[in-house]
């Protein structure tokens, strides 16, 4: 995803109106409208659902503050962690050629089809106490607020990547072999072209990692568990609250609702001036 008006998304152009275009725009229109309501109804029910009231008064509680402060911080940590560890393998797939680059690109979008509670057993199986990696070393990682941030990795990593990617890859080629022709290394092309003109997309896609790990829910319980106040985000408080206090989750259901639609404004539209 690239931000309109950047170097590397191209400009949109505006379709010459055509006789009967407006009648074909309304039975699309119409057409459109089925799916359109099943996306809108379940939203405004939940927001009807739930009175300003009764979300103020659960914005006061322990349990709503220790969910919503453990998933901002963690979600904050897992975007930085996807912009520093993502950055290089998203311009090596958009800039390289070499064997097996096709395996690579699976492997860097597979967490975006695979289950979330397959991620959150493979990530047990891989770092948890008798696990492939943390057994031997000894790791403590599982039920912390570590494995919360490993499992938000695993799963909104693709979505900071595969825009990267887009955004390398849209960068003229022109522009990076002038920069040769003039003595820039290969770190210096990075630094100072490549990145320069891809900053949108990279801007875009951790705001939709940062998003997508707010949301995260199968892998978070199976590897990080469950615990109030230690690793317990906010889909999971939702997850408990629907048995003991529905109210509360409610609340903490429209909170996510308000930061992701928060979010995609800011890509949407924030983005667009760049």
């Amino acid at each position: 995803m690239a931000a309109a008006g950047s170097p590397f998304r191209p400009r949109e152009r505006r379709e010459q109106p055509v006789p009967g275009s407006r009648r074909r725009a309304g039975i699309w229109w119409w057409l459109s409208l089925p799916m359109l309501l099943f996306l809108t109804v379940p939203l405004l029910a939940l927001l009807l659902r739930s009175s300003p009231a009764t979300v103020t008064h659960y914005l006061r509680t322990p349990a709503v503050q220790q969910a919503l402060a453990l998933s901002l911080g963690t979600t904050n940590v897992t975007m930085v962690l996807a912009v520093v560890l993502g950055t290089p393998a998203a311009y090596l797939v958009a800039r390289r050629r070499f064997p097996g680059r096709r395996t690579v690109e699976a492997l860097l979008d597979l967490p975006v089809i695979l289950p979330p509670a397959v991620a959150g057993v493979a990530l047990l199986l891989a770092f948890g106490r008798r696990g492939l990696i943390g057994g031997p070393l000894g790791l403590e990682i599982t039920f912390t607020p570590a494995a919360v941030v490993m499992a938000q990795l695993f799963v909104a990593s693709p979505f900071f990547v595969r825009a990267a990617a887009l955004g390398f890859a849209s960068v003229e080629p022109e522009l990076l072999q002038a920069a040769a022709l003039d003595g820039a290394g290969a770190w210096r092309r990075f630094r100072h072209v490549a990145l320069p003109l891809a900053w949108p997309a990279l801007l875009e896609g951790a705001i939709m990692a940062w998003a997508r790990a707010l949301g995260e829910f199968g892998a978070t319980i199976i590897f990080a568990g469950n615990l109030p106040g230690r690793t317990q985000t906010m889909p999971l408080a939702i997850y408990l609250g629907f048995e003991l206090e529905l109210d509360m989750a409610l609340t903490l259901a429209v909170i996510l609702l308000g930061l992701s639609f928060f979010a995609l404004v800011l890509v949407r539209v924030g983005l667009r001036k760049w």
